[in-house]
């Protein structure tokens, strides 16, 4: 568990499963002296002093959530805490596994390449793609190279020509100091 201070009050994080859930002020936690009250069928009860609004919620067998704490007056809430916080919970976790990262790779090329090895760097190329990669591919010019850097663009142009199907040209080339680089990205589904 990690705590922190802020300046309302504790504020409290569990860390649970990789998920960071923000603890909320419940019953006598609230330092506000009334609230705007919502009781647990979702209706407003208008603003009521905090002494009502915990006296409702314990009828009720129910905790008092502060929900909004920024908002004037804050705004309260009648439910059961244990199971909003589990609700929080199972939707960050859930919204976690609906994220995609998007890693670039990186492909080294020199100038006076050959023929194959084109060929089998196009075939990673054409994987990475296919996984939804991005990919940086990068000439490197090294000693009196630099003055035919014409020869590296068509590397790179014969190169995408090769993975043109599964990707497409997201940054044109570009020089970089001793290095001409492009980036690719996958073709956009249909």
């Amino acid at each position: 568990m990690l705590a922190c201070c802020g300046p309302f009050g504790s504020v409290y994080f569990f860390a649970c499963g990789g998920v960071i859930i923000k603890e909320l002020q419940i019953n006598d936690q609230i330092r506000a002296k009334e609230v705007r009250l919502i009781d647990h069928m979702g209706e407003q009860l208008g603003i009521v002093p905090i002494e009502r609004a915990l006296d409702i919620a314990e009828e009720a067998k129910l905790d008092l959530v502060n929900v909004a704490p920024g908002a004037k007056p804050p705004v309260a809430r009648i439910l059961d805490y244990g199971k909003y916080r589990y609700d929080m919970m199972k939707k960050e976790k859930e919204s976690k596994k609906k994220q995609k990262t998007i890693a670039v790779k990186e492909l080294r090329f020199t100038p006076n390449i050959e023929e194959h090895d084109l060929n089998t760097k196009a075939k990673k190329a054409i994987e990475f793609l296919n996984d939804g990669n991005r990919i940086k591919v990068s000439v490197r010019f090294r000693g009196r190279e630099m003055g035919h850097t014409e020869i590296g663009r068509r590397v790179l142009d014969e190169f995408v020509e090769m993975v043109e199907d599964y990707g497409e040209v997201d940054k044109k080339p570009k020089m970089e100091g001793r290095n001409m680089t492009m980036f690719l990205a996958p073709k956009p589904e249909k």
